[in-house]
């Protein structure tokens, strides 16, 4: 068994939420009078921490009103909440991976966001610690997985990244750790191929099969 750990993002990777995810950035938006960016540029900034999300989703608002911005956009994204679940095959994944592998999160999500989110789908029982960005430096500084790493005791070396975007692979990178690409979430596959991870799967049961033969 190459890896000991194995370290996957929350939005995009397990859940179906990208496109939620921008709907509310755009939503926001215009809630505050602001141009409402484009799907591409609202996708790319998925993971990042607020202040880097704002930064390139509306770059024309004023720093001072980014909580406000934050408001907005969780009112949106708490309402359509029951319209996200996680991708056909996760769970059971997951539940297979967790007898012979320590399995973490690292998400860009709050952890308010990230717990009520396990909670609501039953899988806090699967991993055993996760990151947020409110807790740590955001993507794609390797912070989280650093963090990780030592608190369950593993070696980078021993340890897998799963994402959907470059700033998860980055991260991993920053890490000194193997990353695994998912090109089913935000991203597209050209950029994901060109941040290097070890290989991309398309879709679970890819993942399942890819994690089978090499994890």
């Amino acid at each position: 068994m190459k890896y000991s750990l194995i370290v996957f993002d929350w939005d995009g990777t397990l859940i179906d939420s990208a496109g939620t995810i921008v709907e509310c950035i755009q939503s926001a938006a215009r809630d505050m009078g602001l141009e409402a960016p484009d799907r591409e540029r609202a996708s790319h900034v998925i993971g990042l921490g607020l202040q880097d999300s704002l930064r390139h989703a509306v770059p024309g608002l004023p720093a001072d009103r980014y909580l406000e911005f934050a408001d907005h956009y969780r009112r949106h994204f708490l309402a359509r909440r029951e319209s996200m679940s996680l991708f056909p095959g996760i769970r059971d994944l997951l539940a297979g991976m967790c007898r012979s592998h320590g399995l973490a999160i690292a998400t860009g999500k709050s952890r308010k966001g990230l717990d009520r989110s396990l909670d609501a789908e039953d899988l806090r029982r699967y991993f055993s610690a996760s990151r947020c960005a409110d807790e740590t430096n955001p993507k794609p500084h390797p912070a989280m997985l650093l963090e990780i790493m030592r608190e369950l005791g593993i070696d980078a070396g021993r340890s897998l990244m799963i994402g959907d975007t470059s700033h998860d692979l980055d991260m991993a990178k920053a890490a000194g750790i193997d990353a695994l690409a998912v090109t089913y979430g935000a991203h597209p596959e050209q950029g994901l191929r060109a941040c290097g991870p070890r290989d991309c799967v398309a879709s679970v049961a890819e993942l399942g099969e890819w994690l089978r033969q090499n994890a």
